[in-house]
């Protein structure tokens, strides 16, 4: 399959959603931002989680930008650029949001045997010496 079947057929298949949701253009690039970003998120929740959910994100967006590029040129209609911007704007605008505010979204980190108050007895250890009380 070349770029331009690829490119074609995603334009098909874009146009098919939008013609099936009654939803506009825009409003579809802001629901698969999202929800790309909240697939990766839930899939990816270790270490840097946040930030590859973005770039998952920034990935589809500028993917999706190229093959409307490139169905444009075999077509010779290409919109101006600001139109481009626009819609990976809109796919980037809540997921970069989260990503900026993720860190307080981020349960707190539990607290591990070897960073606990050596003064202060474990929860474990408390209940042993009632036990043996």
């Amino acid at each position: 399959m070349t770029l331009i079947e690829l490119a074609s057929l995603f334009e098909e298949r874009k146009s098919w959603i939008v013609t099936a949701s009654g939803l506009d253009k825009d409003a579809l690039h802001i629901y698969f931002g999202m929800a790309l970003f909240l697939i990766v998120r839930l899939i990816w929740r270790w270490r840097w989680g946040w930030l590859i959910a973005w770039l998952a994100v920034l990935a589809m967006a500028c993917g999706g930008e190229w093959l409307d590029i490139t169905v444009e040129r075999s077509y010779s209609a290409v919109r101006p650029d600001p139109e481009h911007w626009h819609d990976i704007w809109n796919t980037m605008f809540w997921p970069t949001i989260l990503l900026l505010i993720g860190r307080w979204l981020q349960p707190a980190a539990k607290e591990s045997n070897k960073t606990r108050d050596p003064v202060r007895p474990s929860d474990e250890g408390a209940e042993r010496s009632l036990e043996q009380a």
